[in-house]
Formats: C-alpha cells, sequence, structure tokens
C-alpha cells in the first residue's frame, strides 16, 4: 500500500509539472504530508511499549501450549491495533496507562521444554500505508508432559524399584462393599462374579483402600519403547492422583518417595517430561 500510494503521490505532481496546475501541485504536497504523519503515527503505535514474558502453564503432548505475554501502555496515549504474532496473529489495542495479558497458542507435539520462537510486534496504524514492526526473543518455555496412554491398564501388582518388592499394601482387608469399577482400580479388586452374572463391571472396596499405596516403576511398565513407558506413567499418575492413592516413581536414576496431592504429582510429571533428555 506504501508504494502504491508514493506512485500515486508521483503522479499527481508529474501532472501539476505538465500542466503548470497550482491546485494539482497542492494535492500532490497535501498527500506527501500525510505519508510522512502517517510514518510517525505507525512508528508512535509500537513506541515506548513495554512486553514482558508471562507464566505460561505445562500441557500434555499434543495439546495446545500457550504462550503468555504481558503488555503495558505507560503513556497517555491509545495504542490501535498491534499484532503480536508466534505461530498466529492477536490484534490488541491498550488504552492509556493499561496492562493486558495476551495468550499465544502454538502446537506442543513432543514432551520436554517448548521454547519460544521469535515474537514480531507490528502495527499498520493508521491508514494501513506502513508496518511498523520489532522482533523480539524471549527466554520463555512451557513444559510439555509426555501423551496419556490411550489403554486403561490396571495399576502394577507389585511394588518397583530396587528393595521395594511386597511394599505396596492396604490400608486394611476388610471386605466393605462394591462399587462400579473407574480407571485405575487394581485388577484384583474387580467382582468377577458380578461380572460373569452381566451386572457389569464393579470393583470390590475395603476398608483403608485409599491409602493404597504402590510404586510406578519404568522397568517393569508395558510399552514397545521409551516413549510408549513414559505415556502409560503418566497416564497412572494421572489416575491414581484423581483416585487419591499415594505413589512413588521410580525411573531409571530417579525416584521420588510415594506421596499424593498436586504437588507430588507436578513433580512425577515433570521427571517423566525431562526423562532421557538434554539438560
Amino acid at each position: 500500500m506504501g508504494l502504491v500510494f508514493v506512485a500515486l503521490i508521483a503522479l499527481v505532481l508529474l501532472i501539476a509539472f505538465v500542466y503548470n496546475n497550482n491546485l494539482a501541485y497542492m494535492l500532490g504536497f497535501l498527500l506527501a504530508s500525510v505519508f510522512f504523519v502517517t510514518i510517525l503515527h505507525s512508528f508512535k503505535a509500537l513506541s515506548g511499549l513495554v512486553i514482558r514474558a508471562w507464566h505460561n502453564p505445562p500441557v500434555f503432548a499434543g495439546e495446545k501450549a500457550a504462550f503468555n505475554f504481558m503488555l503495558q501502555n505507560p503513556g497517555n496515549q491509545q495504542r490501535v491495533a498491534v499484532d503480536i504474532r508466534l505461530q498466529q496473529v492477536r490484534t490488541i489495542s491498550l488504552k492509556p496507562f493499561e496492562t493486558q495479558v495476551v495468550s499465544l497458542p502454538v502446537e506442543s507435539k513432543m514432551r520436554g521444554w517448548l521454547a519460544c520462537e521469535t515474537l514480531t510486534l507490528s502495527s499498520c496504524y493508521p491508514l494501513g500505508l506502513f508496518r511498523a514492526w520489532s522482533p523480539l526473543r524471549f527466554d520463555s518455555r512451557v513444559l510439555v508432559y509426555p501423551c496419556p496412554a490411550k489403554t486403561d491398564l490396571a495399576f502394577p501388582e507389585t511394588a518397583g524399584g530396587e528393595g521395594r518388592q511386597g511394599q505396596s499394601k492396604r490400608g486394611g482387608d476388610e471386605f466393605q462393599g462394591i462399587k462400579t469399577y473407574q480407571s485405575g482400580d487394581p485388577i484384583r479388586q474387580i467382582h468377577w462374579k458380578a461380572f460373569a452374572k452381566g451386572r457389569g463391571l464393579h470393583s470390590k472396596q475395603y476398608a483403608g483402600t485409599i491409602s493404597e499405596e504402590f510404586w510406578l516403576d519404568y522397568e517393569v511398565t508395558p510399552g514397545a519403547d521409551i516413549e510408549g513407558r513414559l505415556s502409560q506413567l503418566c497416564r497412572w499418575v494421572i489416575d491414581a492422583e484423581r483416585a487419591g492413592f499415594r505413589y512413588g516413581l521410580a525411573l531409571p536414576g530417579i525416584k521420588l518417595e510415594p506421596d499424593s496431592g498436586n504437588a507430588h504429582s507436578q513433580a512425577c510429571l515433570r521427571e517423566l517430561a525431562l526423562f532421557g533428555l538434554p539438560n
């Protein structure tokens, strides 16, 4: 658009020169003044803006990751039609002294750290004749967990890890009743008699079941390759946390003692995400 506008100004001034027409001269100089004023406004649309990398929540491989940035307009001038480009483009406007947090989605295909690519801030304000832009690099990244396995396998029957055989335990053996089977219920607690009678899949409940403690061990986890095992361990961590079990994680060279809670599950998922990857 800018080049077309320059060509128009040149054409008007050429006509004014050939025909010695004062009105054409005036129009040509008017367009030229608009040309230079527009350059100034495009530059001021970005000048002084403050942008910082913000917290990025972890995601599972295959999900949309989000890089968050905080934009601050420190002046009393409104910023209109500011484009922020990563893999997609977001267009925002900032009022005087306003602060916004902008989330930019990107694809996450593999576990590990997903680094932020070059961010481009640009504006064609006010007439779209010129584009002012600024490429920015941030030390921002998103932790990508392994994709949870689709297969619904029961938790391991025995404890894993060196010298931990038989440490899996229940708080008590008193039978309390049955419940509808849920993902992650141990296979040994399935009520097979009810299933044989066509009553559906149910699990036996024992007193103290909630305090069951076991290890999720990489060495005994089924899977065709490393990613398959990590995917199954990821699924078990999610299911065990939802069920309220205490669980430990054993990877080659890494052991997290049995525990439960959001902090423990996040620590386990982090180890799975970074297992075997260079620092």
